[in-house]
């Protein structure tokens, strides 16, 4: 009840219960007023017709208002007001991620809605919303690997880039080896205190010059933790057999091949975890699982600060007590 402007507070409230005492301080004026007032009988005012009002006159109940507001500040003053600000110091220390994404034909096998490729980008990008304060890169591979994206905090950036991925912009098969070894590469020098590899991939390692195991024994080496994802369902799975004149697929069930020792193997050397996917739900699952065990470090301090606001309310009481004195020594000054 006692707060104003929301941000000034009093260390000692309770003496603002003082300021009743104005009321009666300005009841007794009156009342002191009219009981005290000098009367003159005078049988006709015909003789005072004309004579000027002294400037006086108009001053006359100056001391008690000024008086009054006076007293008003220095119990203002004696309640203490103060403010309280109060701020945080947040340190934020991100995680650097490389996301490894294998666009091989087979990536468009549909045991995954509408395709395993559009799903893994699709889910990828929210990967990358709940991951604000960290810097992420992005390698694609197939029979060969390139980065798409190094890393970076401005997520619109790579984000727009995953429209255009698509099977067929390197030589088609399945390097596994030489993916992984280009995402290590794009972090293997970073300062953070967590790098990680997050492997996506649905098949066998067929090509590439660096094999699966060294590019994890790479990984190790700079410290980069690899979370190995097979993409895939049990058993056939709807998949491009052959490609039409027109660019598009002849399609035929065939046998879901992904090699979950080597991945795990990748997983287990690096200190990450190998996950399989066989549908969309547990690949967002998947995700939130590695964003959960990937948290980023924050270190937040909190300072409140307190400031007393009493001397202008001090000063301005003063003001008007001298004004008061000149206004009753002075300007009102009664001669006997």
């Amino acid at each position: 009840m006692f707060n104003f402007f929301n941000d000034i507070t009093f260390a000692n409230k309770e003496l603002l219960w003082l300021l009743l005492l104005i009321p009666a301080i300005v009841a007794w004026y009156i009342w002191k007023n009219k009981t005290y007032t000098a009367e003159l009988k005078v049988s006709t005012i015909s003789g005072f017709e004309g004579i000027k009002m002294s400037p006086k006159q108009y001053f006359r109940h100056a001391g008690i208002v000024l008086r009054v507001i006076a007293i008003a500040l220095l119990i203002v003053v004696l309640a203490r007001p103060q403010s309280r600000s109060s701020y945080k110091d947040v340190k934020t220390e991100g995680i650097d991620i490389v996301m490894c994404l294998d666009i091989s034909g087979s990536m468009l096998s549909k045991d995954f809605k509408p395709n395993r490729i559009e799903a893994a980008k699709e889910v990828a990008q929210d990967f990358i919303d709940s991951r604000p304060n960290d810097r992420i890169g992005l390698v694609i591979f197939s029979g060969e690997s390139f980065t798409q994206c190094p890393l970076t905090t401005d997520h619109a950036v790579i984000k727009n880039l995953f429209s255009g991925i698509h099977t067929g912009m390197v030589a088609d098969g399945t390097a596994i080896g030489n993916g992984l070894a280009t995402a290590v590469s794009r972090v293997k020098d970073s300062k953070a205190k967590s790098k990680v590899v997050i492997l996506l991939t649905d098949g066998v390692n067929n090509q590439g010059a660096v094999a699966p195991l060294t590019a994890a024994e790479i990984a190790k080496t700079f410290g980069v933790r690899v979370y190995t994802v097979g993409v895939g369902t049990m058993g056939k799975a709807l998949a491009p057999i052959a490609m039409y004149p027109d660019g598009s697929y002849q399609y035929g069930y065939v046998d879901v091949q992904i090699d979950e020792k080597t991945l795990g193997e990748i997983a287990d050397m690096t200190g990450g975890k190998y996950f399989r996917a066989t549908d969309n739900d547990k690949l967002k699952n998947i995700y939130k699982e590695i964003d959960r065990l990937e948290k980023t470090i924050f270190e937040e301090k909190n300072f409140t600060n307190k400031a007393e606001h009493f001397l202008p309310f001090a000063i301005g009481a003063a003001i008007l007590l001298l004004v008061e004195f000149l206004f009753r020594n002075v300007l009102l000054k009664s001669i006997p």
